[in-house]
């Protein structure tokens, strides 16, 4: 173990403490950002990815309500492809790829809803989106007909 590394660590810790609390660390934010997809995928509409926009979120709130939130829905999406980043630094415990792509949800840029279809038409993502929406009886996701270009 690095001489700074151990002159950092609590009092009375040794290499095995500090790979166990890495490990509890690493398990405990992969199976909370598993949960936290699980309740996106299962709270999305059946017919989101209908269309070729989304379906407004927020539009029947006064602009002094929904621009705020609409701005920090995009700084807190900006802030979680940030953290994706470090975590996916090798040796920094966390999901670093789903902390991406959470954010990447929650942040507005052009072709999103494009590469959110293309997503999900990839082999088994849909099928298996919609076995956990059966699981807690909520309707498959509908998507368009793939256009000519897709």
């Amino acid at each position: 173990m690095p001489d700074w590394l151990s002159r950092n660590l609590p009092e009375g810790w040794s290499q095995s403490h500090l790979v166990i609390a890495g490990l509890a660390i690493t398990v405990s934010t992969a199976l909370l950002s598993l949960a936290a997809v699980a309740l996106v995928v299962v709270r999305i509409p059946c017919d989101y990815f209908v269309g070729d926009d989304p379906p407004p979120i927020w539009a029947d709130r006064h602009p002094f309500i929904r621009w705020p939130a609409v701005i920090l829905k995009n700084i807190l999406g900006g802030f979680l492809v940030l953290l994706g980043a470090v975590l996916s630094v090798p040796g920094v415990p966390g999901q670093g790829l789903l902390t991406i792509l959470i954010g990447a949800m929650l942040i507005d840029f052009p072709g999103k809803r494009r590469i959110e279809k293309w997503l999900l038409r990839r082999r088994g993502v849909l099928n298996t989106i919609n076995k956990l929406r059966a699981r807690y009886k909520r309707e498959p996701l509908i998507l368009d007909a793939p256009s000519a270009t897709t």
